[in-house]
């Protein structure tokens, strides 16, 4: 079935990005109707919507234009996240599949019809208040550079561990290339439906990598009284805990979505990308 409303969402701080967006726009803003972003939209002096509204308007998929801290920021907008098309202006891009010299043929197949796969995010409450979602990675780290904080982990109200470490991540496996990955911690297969946990240099040899049921309840609770810490939430948005706070993490109900363009084998992707 043919798609009819798309939405693009763009960085704009890069000449040759916003190049690519008009030049989609000019290709098939005559076969489909075309939401174009806030931000992108007044840069190029256009009507916009916002990414957390293109749902309510129709839209079935967005294309986002630039690198993989753009698709996790338009994730971030959406409740319910709609399937995501990744056109690579970044650098290394393991959430954006399409080679700028590759868009506009792509986007032509899509615009015929799609499929999508769908991957686990977390939420992520702190004191029983909801602050996120996590697409990527949750990282706990020390409010203050080069300083080790105490930390227990439990997961199902079972003692995982107790960490002295820089901190921990909990990454998704779409975020196990990420931050994770270089902290040591194992690469993931999306299909898996599992949670990485991944300690930032322990001082403990013990304290290794543990990777754990997507389902699982994690807590996190700081034992020293005097050292605050910050969660990170894919690299975008940060927070300040206190020893006395309780970050909770649960696998969100609304998963990321990415469309499917080719049939390329997942550690094939992976070995490139890293080359």
């Amino acid at each position: 079935m043919a798609i009819k409303r798309i939405g693009i969402a763009s960085r704009c701080d890069r000449p040759e990005v916003l190049d690519m967006v008009r030049e989609i726009l000019a290709r098939f803003s005559s076969q489909v109707q075309i939401f174009v972003s806030t931000a992108t939209a007044e840069v190029l002096g256009i009507e916009g919507t916002p990414v957390e509204r293109m749902r309510d308007e129709g839209v079935e998929l967005v294309i986002s234009v630039g690198g993989d801290g753009t698709v996790l920021r338009n994730i971030a907008k959406m409740k319910d996240p709609l399937p995501i098309l990744g056109i690579n202006m970044g650098t290394l891009g393991f959430l954006v599949d399409v080679e700028p010299e590759d868009a506009i043929e792509t986007i032509e197949e899509v615009l015929y019809g799609f499929s999508y796969l769908e991957r686990v995010r977390v939420d992520v409450f702190l004191n029983g208040e909801m602050l996120e979602t996590a697409t990527n990675e949750i990282a706990v780290m020390s409010a203050k550079p080069a300083k080790i904080i105490q930390f227990e982990v439990h997961v199902n109200d079972c003692l995982l561990d107790e960490m002295r470490a820089d901190g921990v991540v909990f990454a998704t496996p779409t975020g196990s290339t990420a931050y994770a990955m270089s902290a040591g911690g194992p690469i993931i297969n999306p299909r898996v439906n599992a949670i990485v946990v991944v300690p930032v240099a322990p001082f403990k040899l013990s304290s290794r990598p543990w990777v754990i049921p997507a389902d699982s309840e994690i807590a996190v609770k700081l034992l020293e009284h005097k050292k605050d810490a910050v969660i990170a939430i894919d690299g975008q948005k940060s927070y300040r805990i206190r020893p006395e706070d309780i970050v909770k993490l649960k696998k969100s109900k609304f998963p990321a979505r990415f469309v499917r363009i080719s049939d390329t084998c997942f550690y094939e992707r992976v070995q490139r990308k890293l080359s």
